[in-house]
């Protein structure tokens, strides 16, 4: 792909970004962040098609001109998809503006409903968790909470107590380090569906850690938790999404825009990375009785994800071998068993 089409597609991805206003400042701000990282390697000024994007919204059917190939215009939905996908929930607008880029780009109703139904079965295994059951009136209290971070007072349940989890420690690396393995491979392969697994997965691993710790978890939790740490949802796929692009990795199921893993390698590094530091704050967060302040949590998130950056590349040989045996049809089973 040349740089105007790269400029297209990285638009579009902007644009559905801010297609429901994108409300949370956390958010909005990690978005901005994403763009001053890829800047230097996007051939054009990124960080002034944010400004661009979020002030003068460009016309949609403008952008879509600039792509040519029926490949580049599949690409730039699926990716649109999977950023609106990002946060578990698609809302009005944002199905307004995915009708509305169909159309801009000529896509049939069917090749838009297959990326549409793909994406939200990926999305919707990690974010539609059993709610785990309600702790017994007699293991204790909770004092109010406020996000992810809020103190809370020591909670039993009959089968978990705080800080001495269901999960033995070998078990808990296992679980932690398997996350890490599948997300780095799944950074690896082309297809943007694999791009959506990721995050999914990641809120499973939350959402799995807290409960061998016997609090109750649902999505909210694990959102808050990642909020918290600064892992933006739609910032996060925004990103994996445009190291891909300019790597020159991505392609549709076909494959047909360019498969150079080595080039991925770095990129994939830095999501085992991103997935064991956060396995392992979540670990501390919970073993403590989730007494851990905001600004603590975040400092111990980049302690760790420094650490894990170092360990990544000790397991580069294993998260190969695992993206040889990902089958990008079955994602969605593939976050339901994490």
């Amino acid at each position: 792909m040349n740089t105007e089409e790269t400029r297209a597609i990285l638009t579009i991805a902007l644009m559905a970004a801010f297609a429901d206003g994108l409300k949370d400042e956390r958010e909005r701000q990690s978005v901005k962040r994403v763009a001053d990282a890829l800047g230097p390697d996007a051939g054009f000024d990124l960080p002034a098609l944010y400004r661009e994007v979020l002030l003068a919204r460009p016309d949609l059917a403008q952008v879509a001109a600039s792509l040519p190939t029926a490949e580049s215009r599949q690409l730039a939905y699926e990716m649109a998809v999977g950023v609106c996908d990002a946060d578990g929930v698609q809302g009005p607008a944002e199905r307004e503006f995915l009708q509305k880029l169909a159309a801009a780009l000529g896509l049939d109703r069917a090749t838009a409903a297959a990326a549409s139904d793909a994406a939200e079965a990926v999305a919707a295994a990690g974010f539609d968790q059993e709610p785990s059951p309600p702790v017994p009136a007699t293991a204790g209290a909770e004092s109010a909470a406020t996000g992810a971070a809020a103190t809370a007072a020591t909670v039993a349940t009959a089968g978990a107590v705080t800080g001495r989890p269901s999960l033995s420690d070998a078990q808990m690396d296992k679980l932690i380090l398997d996350a890490s393995i599948t997300n780095a491979a799944l950074e690896l392969l082309p297809e943007t569906l694999a791009s959506m697994a990721i995050i999914p997965l990641q809120m499973r691993l939350v959402y799995r850690i807290g409960r061998s710790y016997g609090y109750p978890m649902d999505t909210s939790h694990a959102k808050d938790f990642l909020a918290t740490l600064g892992v933006g949802l739609t910032s996060q796929y925004l990103e994996q999404f445009g190291r891909k692009l300019l790597g020159g990795l991505l392609g549709g199921v076909g494959g047909g825009l360019g498969r150079t893993v080595g080039r991925q390698a770095a990129s994939s590094g830095l999501t085992f990375a991103t997935t064991y530091a956060l396995g392992r704050v979540a670990q501390r967060f919970y073993a403590g009785g989730r007494t851990l302040d905001g600004a603590t949590l975040k400092q111990t998130f980049a302690d760790l994800l420094a650490e894990a950056r170092t360990l990544a590349p000790g397991y580069r040989a294993q998260i190969e071998q695992k993206a040889g045996t990902i089958d990008v049809r079955s994602l969605a089973s593939l976050v339901k068993q994490a």
